[in-house]
């Protein structure tokens, strides 16, 4: 028998400017692909079942589930309730985080003096509003892209993503979801290798 090939279609394409966030719905055995469009810039991600929002994508769970804090190519995103609510099922980059929170506003004020810097958290809460989903606290975040760099000891520190133009990571709903991403606002580290750029977003139709 001849190889079988999967039909895709992408239903839905969503640009995600610097310094700002975007949602979408995810149906079951839809993908989604998160393309870094420049280069070096970090996507904080969150993930929540349409079903009941009360129900999200958790990374210290995910630690737990996953006995690991790296992002691998089949790993499972699992909830709060520690059930998968997503799957990473391609990824060009390799290097991802899922251990830093995301910046917010006294990020900023407190260790750059800054109170009117745009912040991940804001974003993201600014962009689940589309789909009426205010939870009290947003989740953390997984951070696409992210180079966290461990060494031996446990200390760490961030260095300049890995990913080049046009790389990306592709994960698969396992049930309803909606999804926020915003593409990371920090311009004064190494974060997004110090300048802010845009993220692109595929939803998927695969037979």
């Amino acid at each position: 028998m001849g190889e079988v090939f999967k039909k895709e279609r992408i239903r839905e394409e969503i640009i995600i400017p610097p310094y700002e966030g975007r949602s979408a719905r995810l149906y079951k055995g839809e993908e989604l692909i998160i393309i870094d469009m420049e280069g070096k810039q970090v996507g904080d991600f969150v993930c929540f079942s349409y079903e009941d929002p009360s129900e999200h994508v958790s990374p210290v769970h995910m630690r737990a589930s996953l006995s690991s804090i790296r992002l691998k190519t089949g790993d499972l995103l699992y909830s709060n309730r520690r059930r998968p609510l997503m799957q990473l099922v391609e990824d060009t980059v390799g290097k991802h985080d899922f251990f830093f929170p995301a910046c917010d506003y006294y990020r900023y004020k407190v260790d750059f003096g800054k109170e009117d810097h745009p912040n991940c958290h804001d974003n993201l809460e600014s962009a689940l509003r589309a789909f009426h989903i205010q939870p009290p606290i947003i989740p953390d975040p997984i951070n696409l892209f992210m180079n966290n760099v461990l060494d031996d000891l446990g200390d760490y520190k961030i260095a300049e993503p890995f990913s080049k133009p046009g790389d990306y990571v592709r994960l698969k709903a396992l049930c309803d979801v909606v999804i926020a991403c915003t593409t990371c606002s920090q311009d004064m580290a190494p974060v997004n290798g110090f300048k802010v750029t845009p993220l692109k977003m595929q939803i998927v139709e695969v037979d």
